[in-house]
């Protein structure tokens, strides 16, 4: 809304600047802006332009006269080469700008590649460097094409950071410098504001609950071999578990923990339903409250979509605005998502104050954004976070790398490690 104020103030008080591009996730570029100006008096004037879609609807949107022309991130490269060198937006939002946090995104450089042309940039996030100080270079490039962190990647590392984990003569990682944060936020004071939601506004409290889910025997026993196989048969570089492969054995491991498991051909077989079982206890004794439920894999939604079907409830998908809308105007009881997806932007406040998470995902921005779309302004109730943790698996894992907030990759490797340890020893 901030940012809807000042762009009508600088097109129609000040006349300073002509086309506004807004850059966003495809679902808060699909409705989130359009309802926010919609809201209020002064902002309902503004033309809005959505550059979404086919070609063809893309192209007549640009066509389209209008004060903000609303795209979503994946089409940046493709705006940037269909106007070549006419680029005509002169003022340009990225909302979630940490989706541009990677120097060698093609959507960061086709913006960079424009950036000369445009006299206003304003980015916002909730999260500006999920991952470390690094993710800030891209981002502060965008505003200032690199007067202040430098106008090279690697010229910007190696002045604040020193090499961290290494192996074949590979850097994996970058530490900061004793002092790097404080350099890096000073040089950005300038041009970077950071407001706390807490410091500003009355939201009302947050509360995270861990519902345990217990395995059957039998569960258990094709987890535990599942375990022990996948481990037994992990390549190892230098005595040491490669990154492809952690990734492999937590994502399978996961998938077990929640009860289904894709094949070779990606076909999805049931093993368990102590998960499924837990969660349809729990959205009982919510007593007919909504709630927004996160799953991580498509065959987590299928088998809970399959649960709920004969419950009499109202199960939606989260698909797109109507969705989102029939939400908050109570005409669903579960609304199914999955955290990438549904993570930025969305408002969802209005329509229920619990989440529930079937299946965990350990990318802490990703998460913590995701129960943000209903902790926030204009939310009346407590909001409620449950997390169903199947015991002795990776889940236990996840959540303890959740509640760690920052480091939470590293975490993820170590505990994994620690795993693999223990399986070993047992033989």
């Amino acid at each position: 809304m901030t940012t809807l104020t000042a762009i009508k103030e600088l097109k129609y008080n000040r006349f300073a600047v002509g086309k506004v591009l807004v850059v966003a996730p495809k679902k808060v570029a699909e409705g989130t802006w359009t309802k926010e100006k919609d809201k209020w008096d002064h902002t309902r004037i503004l033309r809005v332009s959505q550059v979404l879609g086919s070609q063809a609807r893309r192209i007549r949107a640009l066509n389209t006269p209008a004060d903000i022309y609303i795209t979503n991130r994946e089409n940046v490269a493709w705006l940037v080469d269909h106007y070549r060198n006419s680029w005509p937006f002169d003022m340009v939002v990225v909302d979630e700008s940490s989706s541009f946090k990677s120097h060698n995104s093609k959507r960061f450089k086709a913006l960079a590649s424009v950036s000369g042309r445009i006299q206003r940039m304003v980015e916002l996030t909730g999260t500006p460097s999920p991952n470390g100080l690094e993710d800030l270079w891209a981002q502060v490039y965008l505003l200032d094409g690199g007067e202040r962190l430098g106008k090279r990647y690697g010229q910007f590392r190696e002045r604040y950071f020193d090499p961290g984990k290494r192996g074949n003569g590979v850097i994996y990682s970058w530490d900061p410098k004793a002092g790097s944060e404080q350099g890096i936020l000073d040089k950005i004071s300038d041009i970077c504001i950071s407001m706390k939601a807490e410091d500003y506004l009355q939201l009302p409290d947050i509360t995270y609950s861990q519902v345990p889910v217990v395995l059957d025997a039998r569960a258990e026993k094709a987890y535990r071999e599942l375990e022990r196989e996948m481990v037994l048969a992990l390549p190892e570089e230098d005595g040491d578990i490669s990154v492809t492969s952690a990734a492999a054995l937590s994502n399978k491991l996961l998938q077990l923990a929640n009860g289904a498991l894709y094949d070779d051909g990606h076909q999805a077989h049931e093993v368990h339903s102590c998960k499924i079982e837990a969660f349809m206890e729990l959205v009982e004794s919510l007593q007919g409250k909504p709630a927004l439920v996160f799953y991580n894999f498509q065959h987590d939604k299928g088998r809970i979509k399959k649960a709920l079907a004969k419950t009499g409830l109202r199960v939606r998908e989260l698909r797109g605005p109507q969705d989102e809308d029939d939400w908050n105007a109570h005409k669903v009881d579960i609304l199914l998502a999955h955290p990438a997806s549904a993570a930025y932007g969305l408002n969802l406040q209005q329509g229920g104050n619990h989440v529930i998470w079937f299946g965990l995902n350990w990318n802490y921005e990703l998460y913590s954004q995701a129960n943000k779309r209903l902790h926030r302004q204009g939310q009346e109730e407590k909001v409620i976070v449950h997390h169903l943790v199947c015991q002795g698996t990776r889940d236990e894992d996840v959540m303890a790398a959740l509640e760690r907030k920052e480091g939470a990759q590293e975490w993820v490797m170590q505990s994994l490690k620690a795993r693999i340890r223990a399986v070993k020893e047992r033989g």
